[in-house]
């Protein structure tokens, strides 16, 4: 099984690109992820994990991930490789997201009044949100 689960806060806000050939959305964030432990008298630890989605699911990020917000993301773990312009093999690991959640509680979520943030978390495909209702959370 190849599967990820993070859930930490986004460093900075997503940046979006789109690819040559199909015109399909890619949109790149990064995650800081809080280690479980820490050593006693240290300062909590956090690693840093760049990710990846396509789509739609860029689209969702682009759109409604912001700087600092607390995120769960789910996805695959993804080995590439290439010869660089010296002729040397490189190597990459990617995290490719496939569902996205929003983790901040309700009040951390209010003090960003000008985002639309749809009412659950998305799972590939875009949720309808009626803006003449209260939002549940």
């Amino acid at each position: 099984m190849n599967k990820f689960q993070f859930m930490g806060r986004l460093t900075k806000d997503p940046e979006t690109r789109y690819t040559p050939n199909t015109n399909t959305q890619v949109t790149t964030f990064s995650i800081a992820v809080n280690r479980r432990f820490t050593a006693q008298g240290n300062e909590r630890q956090a690693d840093f994990f760049n990710l990846v989605a396509y789509g739609k699911l860029a689209e969702f990020c682009s759109r409604y991930y912001k700087k600092g917000q607390q995120v769960l993301v789910e996805g695959r773990i993804q080995n590439r490789s290439w010869d660089d312009q010296n002729g040397t093999k490189r190597y990459a690991t990617d995290f490719i997201v496939e569902n996205a959640y929003f983790a901040d509680s309700r009040r951390d979520s209010s003090n960003s009044s000008d985002m639309d943030i749809p009412t659950s978390s998305i799972d590939g495909e875009f949720i309808t949100v009626d803006d003449t209702e209260e939002l549940p959370f």
